[in-house]
């Protein structure tokens, strides 16, 4: 609504920022380089570039019109490429706490997708996919996110020499599995649950 757009402005001001349009043009170059370049590494950049800007919930409508959403899967569910991978699963990660973002990730096989990525050999990919998993956990997917071909992985995780990868699959573990026995349909993960995964890794 209009509360949306006066607060965007407001931020804006406050930050001295892009203005709004210059931002949305800039956003459109990154996606139309993305589409149009054959490098890799410039691939690469782009989506590093547009992880960094999926932090910012200024940004999302823009994300959603540009089908940013949609690269971030595409990229993840076609490209072997890790580092491509890292940075598209790093950009659904900053996403996904954002309600409508959710529905988008949720409808076009987000958790699939994060699924796939507990396998890479990047940490900062597996930490990623893990923080999405629980970020996209609703009582309409949480069935799926304490499935058995997640909830497997997780115990591993959760015995790993790396120490942030056992912290945050042990509070996977603790957490989503005592709420899938009980889970208050009114709950779903609050920005500042976010912010505490953010400060504890």
């Amino acid at each position: 609504g209009d509360m949306t757009f006066a607060s965007r402005s407001q931020l804006e001001k406050k930050s001295g920022r892009v203005g709004g349009s210059s931002r949305f043009e800039y956003l459109q170059a990154l996606v139309t380089e993305f589409q149009d370049t054959h490098k890799k590494e410039y691939k690469v950049q782009v989506l590093a570039n547009l992880a960094n800007f999926a932090y910012d919930p200024i940004n999302y409508e823009w994300f959603r019109q540009l089908n940013i959403l949609d690269l971030f899967l595409d990229v993840i569910a076609e490209e072997s490429d890790e580092k491509m991978i890292e940075f598209a699963i790093g950009g659904v990660c900053n996403c996904c706490l954002d309600k409508l973002n959710k529905e988008l990730l949720l409808k076009n096989d987000g958790v699939e997708l994060a699924v796939k990525c507990l396998s890479s050999s990047s940490e900062e990919t597996v930490l990623s996919a893990i923080t999405s998993l629980m970020f996209l956990t609703t009582p309409q997917s949480k069935q799926e996110i304490t499935a058995e071909n997640i909830v497997q992985p997780m115990k591993q995780f959760s015995t790993s020499s790396n120490i942030r990868l056992r912290n945050l699959a042990v509070i996977f573990l603790e957490v989503f599995i005592s709420l899938s026995r009980s889970f208050p349909p009114s709950l779903s993960l609050s920005p500042s649950l976010g912010f505490t995964l953010a400060i504890l890794f």
